[in-house]
């Protein structure tokens, strides 16, 4: 007897949620309930309860002291998760499974958070965001309908082997987080080797701590036309907690996001596919999401497609995961399951936030409801009202963002077919911009791109082998998607190549897509489950043995022809021409053929570059970090690293105003002054003040001033030479009259002085009065008899 794929004996509808319902709040009756129920829920918290310990341990170990744990778990649990659960349960009743509604709660928690601080904040009173978990309490005990709420009640139940999946999801995220925390140190002068962002961010969030509307803190006065809102997160939980925003920025903050972004990533699988394990399997492609890798050595970013979840970028994952009850909600309104105006109102306040978590999520939505409102018109020659006012919801939103969040700033942004090819093509080559690709080269490599994103969501074709499924809404509105988010990497430039947080968006949702279709696939073939298992293994061997091969490694040596960069890949594609030929040859093109080879080709996606990476290990030929060979991200140099800021910029925080402003003789990443790469933010991230002028990299001004193939964002000179002359003149030609122009023209009140960078004769001491010193730093305040 053949045995069967589990994929296979899926069905549509297999899964109804208001089918699998069950009465959580009833006990059965007799001497045993009380021992029965107490052991259910010992069993439905178990996988829950396993992986916070687990994470528990991994921060303490971490050097996470034992407070900062407890603070932020009592406030993210009831400042954020329970109200914000209150009120999903009061709109959506109890049609999602406990991890689901939990989820939920957490984000809503976080998106009233945001905009209640943004007006606390605004008033001076930065505690007062604790009014609406208070509200929500007093509402929710007070108010009869909203009073049962409390009560568990029926709803559909997850597997158990579905709840211990996720758990262990969840934790191998933590395991990969430890590895973030290693590097990323909490005590200086480690702290120095920390992702190259750190201070940025660190900035942002003491510049929302102690202002809004929020500037540059780096460059005074500087506007900051960016998506902050996840910093009033972490400066709302700063006020709160007393946790020190560094320890949540690269310790606490994100694992609670990391959560629940899996836990409603499952649930959109499972809504789409209509299946547990199709689901899990979808969740688990958009966690570990990898691109082919056919190369040997170092291994490029771009190839590598990060997944939504990032330490590097927090702002990422914010906005995934504000986005993902976006796309949840979207699903049940467009497929007609809820139209109640509390629902819209939810999705209002989902997307409000979701505008300035990360910029790149409402375009590609905008995309994907405009795709679904297209086929509506050509189908039914009619848009449906849910589709219209969903559309128009993300449009208001999106020209807000445009006009007041961003103002009209482009940050570096630029219409640039193929950019990313030619910048691509100097990474492997190792050229860099010092030389010109050729046209065939660009598009050779652009072709390369494609053929990535080919095998990565081939099972997206599955969908063909049921035509009906690719007009449903969910699955229209992430085709849309998905494909604004591969056209706005292939036709957009950018200095840090951030058109591609675009495509990172849209990610997750090719990837369920793509196991929707393979789903449909194995199941109208009817493959057992041998096949499927071998035909993947085969796969993943062909293309690991491709990569050993053909022995392409990159960057290549000096004087190499880059057509050996396009070796593997037409090895690749004579692999997947070839028994397309037998096929047609032999007369076996049937669907069960079409199947085993889609499955194959997709096998050189995701699980073979996990298996190379496995075995690559295993040879100790890891490729290296793409941070150094990437070129934008310098490594630090270890000598150059000062001593005693950390002290430094803690005593100016503790002894100065949040409205007074520091000047610093600090410009530069150390080691790295000639020529000067303008990313410091050091000075203002430990300090938590705004600094006339520090780095300059960062800003709008900065951005809009790059052009493609011009100089490097990193080291274009700051715009306005007077205000930088006037800084520097204070520390390396001081006198009292450039001291009263700090003082009276810009507002100048403390001098933070790298001593490293001046003579010893300056006399600063002679025109301001020392009041710190600490290793290589000195701090000075000026507008005070000396």
């Amino acid at each position: 007897m053949v045995e069967s794929s589990p994929l296979a004996n899926l069905t549509p509808g297999s899964v109804n949620p208001m089918e699998e319902l069950q009465p959580v709040g009833l006990v059965p009756k007799g001497e045993h309930s009380t021992r029965r129920r107490w052991l259910t829920g010992f069993w439905t918290w178990l996988p829950a309860a396993a992986v916070t310990a687990f994470t528990l341990i991994v921060l303490s170990s971490s050097g996470v002291s034992s407070f900062d744990i407890a603070a932020f778990g009592v406030y993210t649990v009831l400042g954020l998760l329970l109200p914000g659960m209150l009120i999903i349960r009061a709109v959506l009743g109890h049609a999602h499974t406990l991890a689901e509604e939990i989820s939920l709660g957490l984000v809503l928690g976080f998106a009233i958070e945001v905009l209640t601080y943004i007006g606390a904040r605004a008033i001076g009173a930065p505690l007062l965001v604790l009014v609406w978990p208070i509200a929500t309490y007093a509402a929710f005990l007070t108010v009869p309908r909203l009073r049962s709420n409390w009560k568990w009640t029926a709803r559909p139940k997850a597997p158990t082997w579905w709840s211990w999946a996720l758990a262990l999801t969840i934790g191998y995220l933590v395991v990969w987080s430890a590895s973030y925390f290693k590097t990323n140190a909490l005590t200086w002068p480690a702290m120095a080797t920390s992702n190259i962002d750190v201070p940025y961010h660190l900035s942002l969030i003491g510049e929302l701590k102690h202002h809004l509307p929020p500037t540059v803190p780096m460059v005074a006065g500087e506007p900051l036309f960016y998506h902050w809102f996840l910093y009033t997160h972490f400066a709302a939980t700063s006020w709160v907690t007393g946790v020190e925003p560094l320890v949540l920025l690269v310790r606490l903050g994100l694992l609670p996001m990391f959560a629940a972004l899996v836990v409603l990533l499952s649930g959109i699988g499972r809504r789409v596919i209509n299946s547990w394990p199709a689901a899990l399997i979808a969740v688990v492609g958009a966690v570990l999401l990898a691109a082919p890798n056919l190369y040997l050595g170092t291994r490029t970013s771009v190839f590598e497609m990060t997944p939504v979840q990032s330490w590097e970028s927090p702002t990422e994952t914010f906005g995934a995961l504000l986005f993902a009850p976006v796309v949840l909600l979207l699903i049940d309104l467009l497929q007609r399951r809820r139209h109640a105006l509390r629902v819209w109102l939810l999705l209002g306040v989902f997307l409000v936030v979701a505008m300035g978590a990360k910029a790149t999520h409402l375009p590609i939505l905008a995309a994907g409801l405009g795709t679904v409102a297209a086929v509506e018109a050509v189908r039914q020659r009619k848009l449906r009202w849910p589709t219209i006012v969903a559309l128009g919801m993300t449009l208001l939103c999106f020209l807000y963002a445009q006009i007041v969040l961003f103002g009209h700033s482009r940050q570096g942004l630029t219409l640039a077919p193929l950019s990313v090819a030619r910048g691509e093509w100097g990474k492997l080559t190792g050229l860099f911009t010092t030389v010109e690709p050729s046209f065939a080269a660009v598009i050779g490599v652009a072709l390369m791109y494609v053929a990535n994103w080919s095998v990565m969501w081939l099972g997206i074709l599955g969908l063909l082998s049921r035509p009906r499924s690719l007009m449903q809404p969910a699955v229209l509105l992430m085709l849309g998607m998905g494909a604004a988010g591969i056209g706005a990497m292939l036709f957009l430039g950018h200095p840090h190549n951030a058109q591609g947080y675009f495509l990172q968006a849209s990610g997750p949702y090719l990837a369920i897509l793509a196991v929707y279709g393979l789903t449909l696939l194995v199941r109208r073939a009817r493959l057992s489950l041998r096949t499927v298992i071998l035909s993947v293994g085969v796969g993943m061997v062909a293309t690991y043995l491709i990569r050993l091969l053909c022995g392409v490694r990159v960057p290549l040596q000096p004087g190499q022809s880059d057509a050996v960069l396009f070796l593997p890949y037409i090895a690749l594609l004579i692999i997947a021409v070839v028994p397309v030929i037998v096929m047609y040859a032999t007369g076996r093109a049937g669907l069960r053929a079409w199947t085993v080879i889609i499955l194959f080709l997709t096998s050189a996606g995701l699980p073979a570059a996990w298996f190379t990476r496995v075995v690559s290990t295993v040879e100790k030929d890891t490729p290296t970090s793409p941070v150094n060979f990437h070129g934008l991200a310098h490594p630090v140099v270890a000598q150059a690293v000062p001593q005693g800021i950390l002290t430094a910029g803690r005593w100016l925080r503790a002894h100065s105003e949040p409205n007074q402003l520091v000047a610093t003789n600090s410009h530069c990443l150390w080691g790295y002054e000639s020529p000067c790469d303008s990313r410091e933010a050091w000075v203002a991230a430990l300090t938590e003040r705004r600094v006339l002028v520090e780095g300059w990299m960062y800003t709008p001004t900065n951005n809009d001033n790059w052009r493609l193939g011009g100089q490097r964002v990193d080291g274009l000179p700051f715009w306005d030479a007077e205000r930088l002359n006037l800084n520097d003149a204070a520390f390396y030609r001081p006198s009292r009259s450039t001291m009263r122009q700090l003082h009276d023209r810009y507002g100048v009140q403390w001098l933070f002085v790298d001593e490293r960078r001046i003579n010893p004769g300056s006399h600063i001491g002679d025109f301001a009065k020392l009041r710190f010193r600490s290793g290589d730093y000195a701090i000075y305040e000026i507008g005070t008899p000396t």
